[in-house]
């Protein structure tokens, strides 16, 4: 409300509105609007903060305590409060990785329906033994049902859609989980080579407690616990180590070194450990090398456990600004070569976006390398299974789009010795 009072124009008295005694000048209304507004904003973020943190707080995971962490420090990989590599591990700054990441011309993720043709595999044909014995499916990613000497082995199992700790953001599923876990056939063991997204999987392990003994390596196993698998179902193991499953103990699953890092969050840097793992029964071996990047252990694995009928190599999701974390597909067929591979399987690529490189370059490196070095290669597709002792013939099922050579986009890892002139 606001009295008038006679105001003064060009030599007329006029009545103009005068502001009340206690009415805060124009200035400060509209500094109280923004602060208003502000408040809202800041509110509304706040929500969004707590929101994001309750979607991923329970996929975060825990830290070992007590016993667990006991052993974890009782570790001769544990040095200085957590787990070191073989190797130092060197890595472009955070700046040139994210310039990468949201730069380039490269075509990371399927187009079309029809790029990436899928099998739907057999629940029955899961189930039945394999004729030579050993049979891979590969269920996408580094999701392999490995059926060897009639024990059945589950590796690093996610079925979930997202590689993430939320469930709205984070690298989504090029295509669906193939077959419903529940009906996979009964599984003796399932192996995880570590505790990233895109090999441990909240909503997947909470499927399968209860229905399975998991061989992990160290730390992983309070992850386990807290989302549900029973304690007397976790067995976690530090390099070298084995544990025997199956029926008469027909197979030996040993944890190998990898150069890796681990960690699901902010504050857990390499607080559990990552291997990879060798599958060994009585008449077949196989290796499955995790997460890695190249170290001279390779050797040592072909020597204490191989030869190998096959081995699932990592090939995907590597750049040249982080050589000490993967291989990629050249130093795949190396780290093949190096553990005594016989049929070499590529694997960790064609499920998720997860570097900057195409999404089919990985496979087109890998024939080349393959090539070169006189290697077996079979690819198959999602949902395909191999029998190593009869491989399908290589086929490029994929598009064909542009993609780097080795010579254009090298991955060699550093603290390697120089290979010797032929």
């Amino acid at each position: 409300m606001h009295a008038r009072g006679p105001a003064r124009r060009r030599g007329v008295l006029s009545w103009a509105p005068v502001p009340d005694a206690g009415s805060p000048p124009p200035r400060r209304r509209r500094r109280r609007r923004w602060l208003r507004a502000l408040g809202v904003v800041f509110g509304l973020l706040l929500l969004l903060c707590l929101g994001l943190l309750a979607d991923a707080w329970t996929a975060l995971g825990v830290q070992a305590e007590g016993a667990r962490l006991a052993r974890i420090e009782a570790s001769p990989q544990w040095r200085d409060g957590r787990f070191r590599p073989p190797l130092p591990k060197t890595q472009g700054s955070m700046w040139a990785i994210l310039r990468e990441a949201l730069s380039g011309d490269q075509i990371r993720a399927p187009q079309a329906p029809g790029d990436i043709p899928r099998i739907t595999p057999d629940p029955a044909a899961l189930a039945s033994p394999p004729t030579s014995g050993l049979r891979l499916t590969w269920l996408g990613h580094s999701s392999f049902l490995v059926d060897i000497d009639g024990v059945r082995v589950l590796t690093d199992p996610v079925w979930g859609e997202r590689a993430s700790p939320l469930s709205l953001l984070g690298p989504a599923r090029f295509y669906p989980p193939l077959i419903p876990l529940a009906e996979l056939p009964p599984i003796d063991a399932v192996v995880i080579s570590h505790d990233h997204y895109d090999h441990l999987d909240e909503p997947t392990i909470r499927a399968l407690a209860g229905t399975t003994r998991f061989v992990v390596p160290l730390g992983i196993g309070a992850d386990l616990e807290y989302w549900g698998v029973p304690a007397d179902d976790i067995v976690e193991l530090d390099w070298w180590e084995r544990q025997a499953v199956g029926a008469g103990a027909a197979v030996e699953l040993v944890a190998t070194p990898a150069r890796h890092f681990s960690g699901r969050g902010l504050t857990d840097a390499d607080q559990t450990l990552c291997s990879g793992w060798a599958l060994v029964g009585a008449e077949h071996r196989v290796f499955y090398s995790g997460d890695t990047a190249m170290f001279p252990g390779f050797a040592e694995i072909g020597a204490r456990l191989g030869p190998f009928d096959a081995t699932l190599v990592e090939s995907g999701a590597y750049s040249g600004l982080w050589v000490d974390v993967h291989l990629g597909p050249e130093q795949a067929v190396a780290a093949h070569v190096a553990a005594r591979g016989e049929l070499l399987i590529p694997v960790h690529w064609g499920t998720f976006n997860l570097a900057s490189h195409a999404w089919t370059e990985p496979a087109e490196r890998i024939i080349v390398a393959a090539e070169r070095a006189g290697v077996s290669l079979a690819i198959p597709r999602p949902g395909e299974s191999v029998e190593p002792a009869t491989p399908p013939p290589l086929e490029r099922w994929w598009p064909e789009i542009p993609w780097k050579t080795a010579e254009e986009a090298p991955v060699v890892s550093s603290g390697l010795a120089a290979p010797r002139p032929r």
